[in-house]
């Protein structure tokens, strides 16, 4: 993909753009609209400023100018790196997409990359491999042949899985990502892969885990068929999500990311053949200094229906 087009290429426009940022900092967010649209008028074909331009809409309660901004972002950009079409769900001015877009996943994550592991094991205490870890070795004490970890980043839970894995594969949509995984030799391979789309045609594995990935992925149906056509007989399948303690399936937050129900979680499991093992609540990461509740999960992969 092209950079993400963090300048407008704009002198005058990209000065007027930054005192708009100056002012929606200092609460602002009206006049920071006001002024940000002037800048557009400059390089109108700018879309991180109309994806900008709908946030301080939002801030200021301008519920349609958000929107119109949003939906021009998109048609600018219509892989949708910047994640405008979830802003549009989230204010209800667009259907429920069930998934996030993917180049706005992998845009996230390489820029996210650089300081991944220090933002969440030191500033959010995020805790999930830790948690999986632990249910893993409970459900399964020994070692194994081999192993998948889906949505691997750069390679947080690979570390607690390397030690009693003999065979570590790990996949990520994230170029980024996978550089810093690399550069910590915990995978035998490594893969780019966008999980919304993994075609797994290679061998059998006997652990496929995902670790703080499917928040990002929405609806599971389709992830959690490849998990299993991924694992051999009695395999474990170990993953999280957040948790969603209202009506419905899957909800997706104002942090643009999604929470699953455990009804939904359970259900997915069985019509993928998919015993559940253990299913229990924790609080996997602090967020804006909120406590975010999560569900890990073991299943194993039933024989077949003979």
């Amino acid at each position: 993909m092209k950079p993400l087009q963090t300048s407008s290429g704009d002198v005058l426009a990209d000065r007027r753009a930054d005192y708009a940022e100056m002012l929606f900092g200092s609460g602002d967010h009206a006049a920071a609209a006001e002024l940000m649209l002037g800048a557009l008028e400059l390089v109108p074909q700018w879309a991180l400023g109309w994806f900008r331009l709908g946030e301080m809409h939002e801030a200021a309660g301008d519920k349609a100018g958000a929107a119109k901004a949003w939906r021009h972002a998109l048609e600018l950009e219509p892989e949708d790196r910047f994640g405008a079409g979830l802003k549009l769900e989230l204010i209800g001015e667009a259907g429920p997409g069930g998934a996030p877009p993917s180049a706005f996943v992998e845009a996230l994550f390489d820029q996210y990359a650089p300081k991944f592991d220090d933002s969440l094991v030191n500033r959010l205490a995020y805790n999930v491999p830790a948690l999986l870890d632990a249910a893993i070795r409970v459900a399964h004490p020994g070692r194994f042949a081999s192993a998948s970890d889906l949505g691997c980043g750069t390679g947080l839970m690979g570390e607690k899985l390397r030690p009693y894995c003999d065979h570590l594969e790990g996949y990520d949509i994230s170029a980024g990502m996978l550089g810093i995984a690399r550069g910590k030799s915990v995978y035998d391979r490594l893969v780019k892969a966008d999980l919304q789309a993994l075609a797994y045609d290679g061998a059998q594995v006997d652990l496929v885990a995902a670790a703080d990935v499917f928040m990002y992925v929405g609806a599971l149906e389709k992830v959690t068929a490849t998990a299993a056509s991924m694992l051999r007989e009695g395999g474990l399948f170990a993953f999280s999500v957040e948790y969603w303690r209202g009506e419905g399936d899957l909800i997706l937050q104002p942090s643009r990311r999604y929470a699953h129900s455990e009804n939904y979680v359970r259900s997915v499991l069985t019509r993928n053949a998919l015993t559940l093992v253990s299913l229990e609540p924790h609080i996997i990461r602090q967020d804006r200094g909120q406590p975010i509740e999560g569900l890990i999960v073991i299943a194993r992969k039933a024989p077949p229906a003979r």
